[in-house]
This record gives structure tokens, C-alpha cells and sequence, in this order.
């Protein structure tokens, strides 16, 4: 297939790029370098298979020649209010990229008769009063909260994604994505995996908020693009839940992580901060993708972090 992804330079969305070319695809990138990152594609220049436009997907987005598929990837997804390329300071560019942004790319879907993936997040359940989440909750979310710049883009792009499946016949698919870690993650990032393992590797002492007892899962980004490919390749229409179904305190990640790295500095508890709507639990039902897409997460904590960790001390002049 020929492919477009949005949010090409991103996180997730260099990853992506990467699988679907080891798969045999062309890929086409699309990125305007407002949170992605142009290193995390740079190993793809030489790969005559790869392309790459620098676009905003908030504005009329063109792309020469057939396209097959559509992976709608491009949004600011850090919820740290200190980071430059977090949505807090980007709040407007994020409701654009949820809303115009998706809009354009199901344009360019209708048009080509291609199959389009938006990139959903657990998020759009809010602060939840349902545990697990299970794709039928419907959520908890504050729409005027600080943090409904990033929930209430998503939701729409859900809505206008399933209206476009419904109304123009487009070929769509959902994909909900959990807590996700790896290499060429912000370690500004602002989520706790980030935080506490670039303090770990600092020998630092690692920050828990409140008495830690606040839940989280972490799924391993090569677990989490497994699911995605999959769900592309299917005939799923309805929003599934990736991520890793493994639910642990936030205290019982922080002394796994203080003991993956040696850090002798321990951990000290602050007084809870949670930023407003901040989720006390998080953790996927996944049993539509165990049962549609037959995928479920492989890569163990314990293993993910060793993957993850010569990245974080790259980064921080540590290697």
C-alpha cells in the first residue's frame, strides 16, 4: 500500500513509519515539526520508499499520486504544563489538529477511496467512574477543564471519523491508545514513566505525588504497533482499546524503576498535585482486541525498560 501518516516526526508516528516499511509499504510522512521531532526520522532519508512533506494537517492538505491509507497521528499529546510542545501551551493548535486536522484527512480518505486510522486516547474516558475502561464507557470529562483542549479534540475526531464511516462510506477505524513507552519518547513528556525514570537515571530521588496509591499501565511501543497495524489491516470500524492491561500503583512503579536502574536515592512523597480532571485509575479492557484483532501486549515492564533506558541516557549525555 501507499500510506500516509500525520505526525510522521512524532513519537508514535516514527515508529509507525518504521513498521509499515519493514512491512513493504510506501510511506508517506507529514509532520510540521510543532512536537515532532525531525531526528526521529532521519534514519528514513535514505529509504527510497519513504517520503516526506512539511505540512500543518490544520490547513488543506494535498498528497500527489494514489493513496491506500490514511494514519491520523498529528497532535501535541503531552499533558506537562511546563513543556513548550505540551497541549496546556499549545491548546489551540491541538483543537485544530483534532478537528480541522481530521476533517482534512478524511477528505483525502473520501477522495481516494482509501482505509483511515485516527489516533484516538484513553484520555476520552476522563477521569473514570468505570474500571477497567472498556470502549463501551461512555467517560468522564470536563469540557471546559483545562485539560478538554486534548479530551474534547479526540472525541470529536471520533465523532467526525465514525459520521464520515456512516454518512460518505469511508473505510475508518479507531484506535484508543493507552499509556505508551519506549525510544524517542519526550522525556518532557510529563507522564509519570518519563518523570521518574529520567530522575532514576539522574540518581536522583524519584517524585510520588500523594501516597502513590494512583494507577497507571504502560505498554511497550512495539506491543502498541503491533495492535495499530493490526487494527489497520482489518475490517474493525468501532473504536478498540491498545494498551497493556497490567495495572499497577504509581509506588509500585517507582520502586520497580528504582530497582531496574540501581538508584540508591529512593523515593520521596509529595503532597498531591493532581492537576484538575487528572485520572486517578487508568488501565484498558482489551478484550475486543484480544478477540477482533487476536493481539495482546508481550513485551513484560521489566524488559521495555531495558529497551528504553539507552535512549533516556542518550538523551541526558549519560551513554
Amino acid at each position: 500500500m501507499r500510506i500516509l501518516i500525520t505526525g510522521a516526526a512524532g513519537f508514535l508516528g516514527s515508529h509507525l513509519c518504521d513498521r509499515l516499511l519493514a512491512d513493504g509499504h510506501e510511506v508517506i510522512g507529514m509532520d510540521n515539526f510543532i512536537t515532532g521531532s525531525p531526528d526521529n526520522i532521519a534514519h528514513l532519508a535514505v529509504n527510497d520508499n519513504f517520503s516526506f512533506y512539511k505540512r500543518d494537517v490544520s490547513n488543506y492538505i494535498f498528497v500527489p499520486g494514489k493513496v491506500d491509507a490514511i494514519l491520523h497521528f498529528a497532535s501535541p499529546a503531552s499533558p506537562n504544563p511546563q513543556s513548550k510542545s505540551g497541549y496546556f501551551n499549545l491548546p489551540i493548535q491541538t483543537m485544530k489538529a483534532g478537528a480541522l486536522g481530521t476533517h482534512n484527512c478524511l477528505g483525502v480518505a473520501r477522495i481516494n477511496n482509501a482505509r483511515f486510522l485516527l489516533a484516538s486516547t484513553s484520555e476520552i474516558y476522563g477521569d473514570p467512574e468505570v474500571h477497567p475502561q472498556a470502549e463501551t464507557y461512555a467517560g468522564n470529562v470536563d469540557p471546559v477543564g483545562e485539560r478538554a483542549v486534548y479530551d474534547e479534540a479526540k472525541r470529536f475526531a471520533e465523532s467526525l471519523t465514525m459520521a464520515y464511516h456512516r454518512f460518505h462510506n469511508v473505510n475508518t477505524s479507531i484506535v484508543r491508545i493507552f499509556n505508551t513507552y519506549g525510544p524517542r519518547m519526550d522525556l518532557e513528556d510529563g507522564r509519570a514513566l518519563p518523570n521518574l525514570l529520567k530522575q532514576a537515571l539522574l540518581g536522583q530521588p524519584l517524585t510520588v505525588y500523594g501516597d502513590g496509591s494512583q494507577t497507571r499501565s504502560f505498554c511497550y511501543v512495539e506491543d502498541l504497533i503491533d495492535g495499530i497495524v493490526k487494527l489497520l489491516y482489518s475490517d474493525e470500524h468501532y473504536p478498540v482499546n491498545i494498551g497493556n492491561q497490567h495495572e499497577m500503583s504509581i509506588l509500585q512503579f517507582a520502586e520497580a524503576i528504582n530497582k531496574i536502574t540501581g538508584n540508591q536515592a529512593g523515593i520521596v512523597y509529595h503532597e498531591n498535585s493532581r492537576s484538575a480532571r487528572d485520572p486517578q485509575m487508568r488501565q484498558p479492557d482489551i478484550t475486543r482486541a484480544q478477540t477482533i484483532l487476536n493481539w495482546e501486549p508481550k513485551v513484560a515492564l521489566e524488559e521495555g525498560l531495558r529497551r528504553t533506558i539507552p535512549f533516556f541516557k542518550e538523551k541526558l549525555g549519560l551513554a
